[in-house]
This record gives structure tokens, C-alpha cells and sequence, in this order.
């Protein structure tokens, strides 16, 4: 089985509120498609949920009343990019059926403290596509919390034990400084807990921020322990998605235990 995250860095303009990239979706739409096994696929909230999470502060949970019209606006938003997800995933041959983590995620002071894979299972069974994204979230200690695509992609890694994960950003993969600054940096190839004090974790901003790159890549390195393989990759670059579904060589660093 395989584990995708599309990120929101790739999937939407994340410096621009509710705009999403619908060509780039359309593309990697129809490259998830051509997937031969199962899969589960999971989607950032990219500017569709952070720029109005981070203007009410709901990362921290519940302190005003104000907050609550946060939360239902991120929740409306981040649906009407799954539904775009989700439309141009059937446009291009697949089965794609929505869950969303709302109603399957609960956190505990701002972790994942359960995940009800009940739907997940059920709609694999009957050979549909589970796409889950980044949300608004119940929190028992706060009220509510984010429950990001990279905290779904843990919590899904644990239960399902894929063959290979999939993390689909707007850069190469990890390097050893900023990808996209003028000078040239090295891509990291493999990474691993032991590796990261070679890496300028400040400055990789490119690969979907939540929480920061440092706490990204502690969950990619503990989803190495149940993956079969862990990457990232560039979504950017059309067809390098689809080769790593097909099992061809793609460029990307992988992430180790």
C-alpha cells in the first residue's frame, strides 16, 4: 500500500489566502491515478488553512470566543480544497472517497492522541481511495487543536505499515542549506535521526512548513520505523511522482529510521 501526502506548499500559493494551484493538482491527480496498488492519500491545507489559523492563533486551542469562527472557517476552507482534491482525483480515473480526520482524529494537548482507522479500512476494502487532510481538530485538553497532514501521516503509518511513504513537496528533497537561494546546495540523498546535525534545519523552509522542518522530519524518521520506505520528493517537476509509484529511480532524499 502506499502513503502519499500532497503538500499544501505544492497544491496552493501558500503566501495568498484560498488559492489553490488547480493545474498542479490536475497533474498530480492523474499521476496518483496510475497507481497499481492501494493507497491512502492525504493533503496539506497549504493557504487554505494556515494563514487564518495562524491570524486565531488555533495551533494554541481554545482561549477566546472569537476563535470559534477560526475554526469554522478553516474547516469550510480546507473542504473546499479536498473537494477540488477530490474532483480532479475522479477526473482522472480514480475512486476517491473523503474522511475527514474532524471525525476521526482526536488530539490531547495538541497531539494525535487517537485515529479511528475504521473508514480508512473499509473504503480500501471496497477498492476506493481514503483522502484525508490537515484540519481543525476536537483537542480533550484545549477544546481543539491542528491535526496536520504530517501528524495524519504518522498516525496512518502506524496503523497501516505502507510499503512506501510518499511526501510530495515543491523542493527536491532535504539539502544542506536553502534550496532556493542563489547558491548552490547539496541534496542530502538518505537522512536519519544521526544525520540532521548536517543539516542547516532553519533554513529548509521549502518542504510545506508546520511546526517547523526540524519536528517534519521527526516524524518522517519515526514513519521510517513502519514504511517500508519514506520520501520526499518534488511535485513540481511533472511525471517524478508517478515514477516513484511505478518503482523507477526518481530524484528525492529518503528517510531512514
Amino acid at each position: 500500500m502506499f502513503l502519499v501526502k500532497l503538500g499544501g506548499s505544492v497544491i496552493t500559493d501558500k503566501s495568498k489566502v484560498r488559492t489553490a494551484r488547480p493545474a498542479v493538482i490536475r497533474r498530480l491527480a492523474k499521476e496518483v491515478a496510475t497507481a497499481e496498488d492501494d493507497m491512502i492519500l492525504v493533503h496539506g491545507a497549504g493557504s487554505f488553512g494556515h494563514i487564518v489559523s495562524r491570524e486565531h492563533r488555533l495551533a494554541e486551542g481554545y482561549r477566546t470566543g472569537s476563535q470559534l469562527k477560526g475554526v469554522a472557517e478553516v474547516q469550510r476552507d480546507v473542504r473546499k480544497l479536498n473537494l477540488m482534491v477530490v474532483d480532479a482525483l475522479v477526473k482522472a480515473g480514480a475512486n476517491p472517497v473523503s474522511v475527514p480526520p474532524s471525525l476521526a482524529v482526536r488530539l490531547n494537548g495538541g497531539k494525535v492522541e487517537s485515529l479511528d482507522a475504521r473508514p480508512f479500512r473499509e473504503y480500501l476494502r471496497i477498492g476506493t481511495m481514503p483522502v484525508t487532510f490537515g484540519d481543525v481538530v476536537v483537542d480533550k485538553e484545549r477544546r481543539f487543536g491542528i491535526c496536520s497532514g504530517d501528524d495524519l501521516m504518522l498516525a496512518l503509518s502506524r496503523e497501516f505499515k505502507p510499503r512506501m511513504s510518499l511526501f510530495v513537496s515543491d523542493v527536491d528533497g532535504i539539502f544542506t542549506g536553502d534550496p532556493k537561494e542563489k547558491e548552490v546546495q547539496k541534496l542530502i540523498r538518505e537522512i536519519g535521526a544521526k544525520d540532521m546535525g548536517e543539516v542547516d534545519l532553519s533554513v529548509n523552509v521549502g518542504i510545506d512548513v508546520t511546526g517547523g522542518i526540524k519536528g517534519k522530519l521527526t516524524r518522517m524518521v519515526e514513519m521510517a520505523g513502519y514504511s517500508g520506505e519514506t520520501w520526499i520528493l518534488n511535485g513540481l517537476v511533472p511525471g517524478r511522482l508517478e515514477d516513484a509509484l511505478a518503482g523507477r529511480q526518481f530524484a528525492g532524499t529518503r528517510v531512514v529510521k
